[in-house]
């Protein structure tokens, strides 16, 4: 078994705790009309198998050329997914990749050793409000792929396994869960789903994964008992076989985890490494300001004309 800050010796387990180890509730942020939850990294979690990040956007309403308007800004060791269920977000990276996000697809972007990108709701065509809602995550990566080159990888909706039965319709969207395998290519062992649930359907989690959390989207959901509203995460004890149940209304669960890694990882602003010395050398990179094919950074390609600066701290 691999680093896992939430096993013990010393912790008792079966019948002596709860199916439950740890609940997180967001820390809510307001970027001017657009608020973000963040649920990882949290004081008691740093991550749910290798997810170190977790961000609920929105659900917001954009007008009209004034939406998100994330500028060029950098990232090594880990790999991102933006998981839209309203709305639309363009993205572009320094590999040329020039894309629209769209609800229910996948955009897997892998930094690997750099990768410098953008995310903004810039349609020229848009002349209504758009509503935008998503989750945002960031997946840290082994040790033996920090260093690997970036790479991009699209799969759309229709090409994700999709099951549904007795009131629940869960996508796949990354790794393996349920027997069924989703096509992106991942660097360890993991699963990532979108699970809808009628009113009180029951929905176990996979079993066969070290490290398992749901986040709850819409609705309510009953663990062992106990009731979790909208905006929390619970993280499971390992080895334990949990069910969740919706409440009245339904549920929509975001379910995540898989092999942790061989150890913990360092964070800051939009760097994961093993190392603070990567850390370091990531941010002296930036901060020099010189983009080429042959340094780590390079703008996107069309999107070159600003960026975001290393933050002061």
């Amino acid at each position: 078994m691999s680093w896992n800050p939430a096993l013990d010796p010393d912790i008792p387990t079966g019948d002596a705790i709860d199916s439950v180890e740890t609940v997180i509730v967001p820390r809510a942020r307001d970027l001017g009309g657009f608020e973000v939850r963040r649920a990882l990294p949290a004081p008691k979690r740093q991550m749910v198998g290798p997810f170190i990040f977790f961000d609920q956007m929105g659900p917001a309403e954009f007008l009209p050329s004034r939406g998100m308007d994330v500028r060029p800004h950098p990232h090594i060791g880990l790999a991102t997914i933006s998981y839209l269920y309203r709305g639309r977000m363009h993205h572009r990276d320094s590999l040329g990749t020039d894309a629209w996000i769209e609800p229910g697809a996948v955009n897997w972007m892998v930094a690997g050793q750099g990768i410098t990108h953008s995310e903004r709701t810039d349609d020229a065509t848009q002349v209504d409000p758009m509503p935008f809602f998503g989750i945002q995550t960031w997946v840290a990566l082994p040790k033996d792929h920090e260093d690997r080159p970036a790479q991009f990888e699209h799969a759309a909706k229709d090409a994700l396994p999709f099951m549904e039965g007795e009131g629940k319709e869960v996508r796949l969207i990354l790794g393996s869960a349920y027997g069924e395998r989703a096509p992106v290519k991942t660097a360890s062992e993991m699963f990532y789903a979108d699970a809808v649930l009628q009113p009180g359907a029951a929905l176990p989690l996979p079993d066969d994964h070290e490290d398992r959390g749901a986040y709850v989207v819409e609705g309510a959901v009953e663990v062992a008992g106990q009731t979790y509203e909208t905006g929390q995460m619970m993280v499971f004890r390992p080895g334990d076989r949990v069910s969740i149940r919706a409440g009245g209304q339904g549920a929509r669960v975001m379910l995540l985890g898989g092999e942790t890694l061989e150890g913990p990882r360092y964070i800051w602003w939009n760097f994961v490494a093993s190392s603070k010395e990567r850390i370091e050398q990531a941010k002296e990179d930036w901060r020099r300001e010189a983009w080429g094919d042959n340094l780590r950074f390079q703008l996107p390609p069309g999107d070159d004309q600003e960026f975001i600066p290393l933050p002061p701290k």
